[in-house]
């Protein structure tokens, strides 16, 4: 096991700055800054922000994060980094799906907020049962030399596999629209990976390629992602997933159970991946 995986404050980070020609993305659920004895999020937000810094990933695909989270977390990472989001229930209002990026190396082009719904232009809607609004964010971006990226970041919901089942259907036509730039997607998809509808659907039908099982190094065992604030399980279910167009080559990934004096940053463990373009 990698040592960047030990659960202390003083390791090296996990997969850390991205060399040349690489890009490290993460997906992390920030945990909505709930009233949580003993989680509350300035409690929370330390552990955060130095999980961040050591980790430096070029792209962060966040959900749950509220407006005065996101705009903490932007105020806590390192300078040169930016971010493009919305509320899902429009404005500055409601849980985000927002995209963080290093503006050193990433150029924003053009970007968009669709909301998982038959209304998908309609900010908050929800059509296929789910109470809650879903919604994913993209980006399209320049990166350097090596051409053009789209990032598309969601939070599929909780309750309703009806609605998973749709929102996977509207990604995957979504994804399918970007062609031929490559995409990469991020997100909390509430499913399991492997044996899912959803994670079928856009392995399969969308035809991207989950970084986790792909990757040539694994730096973490397959920790459970949601861990509700407790020490890492192995062996339960990758609900958050980073999943690549073909030609992305996915190098080192890891499910990062990083704590800092015994407090992790959120009850979701963030998922990485150090991945090379085509």
């Amino acid at each position: 096991m990698h040592e960047g995986a030990q659960q202390t404050g003083s390791v090296a980070s996990l997969i850390g700055p991205a060399g040349p020609g690489q890009l490290h993305v993460m997906s992390y659920n920030l945990r909505y800054a709930a009233d949580d004895p003993a989680h509350l999020w300035e409690q929370r937000r330390p552990a955060m922000a130095e999980l961040l810094t050591r980790e430096k990933p070029c792209v962060i695909g966040t959900q749950e994060g509220l407006f005065g989270q996101v705009t903490d977390v932007a105020a806590d990472l390192p300078e040169g980094y930016e971010w493009i989001g919305l509320g899902r229930e429009g404005g500055s209002r409601g849980e985000y799906a927002a995209v963080f990026y290093d503006a050193r190396r990433l150029t924003p082009v053009e970007y968009n907020h669709v909301w998982l719904s038959s209304t998908p232009a309609v900010i908050g809607s929800t059509t296929w049962g789910n109470v809650l609004p879903r919604m994913a964010t993209w980006v399209r971006f320049r990166v350097g030399g090596a051409g053009e990226l789209v990032v598309v970041n969601t939070h599929l919901d909780n309750d309703s596999a009806a609605a998973r089942q749709q929102a996977a259907a509207q990604l995957t036509e979504l994804i399918s629209l970007m062609a031929p730039m490559p995409v990469i997607l991020t997100g909390d998809f509430n499913t399991a990976a492997e044996a899912s509808e959803p994670y079928q659907m856009l392995t399969e039908s969308a035809g991207l390629t989950d970084t986790w099982p792909a990757a040539a190094e694994r730096r973490t065992p397959a920790y459970a992602t949601y861990g509700g604030y407790a020490p890492p399980r192995v062996g339960g279910d990758r609900i958050d997933w980073i999943l690549a167009a073909p030609g992305i080559e996915s190098e080192v990934a890891g499910i990062n159970p990083f704590s800092l004096n015994g407090r992790f940053p959120s009850d979701h463990l963030p998922v990485q991946a150090l991945l090379r373009l085509p």
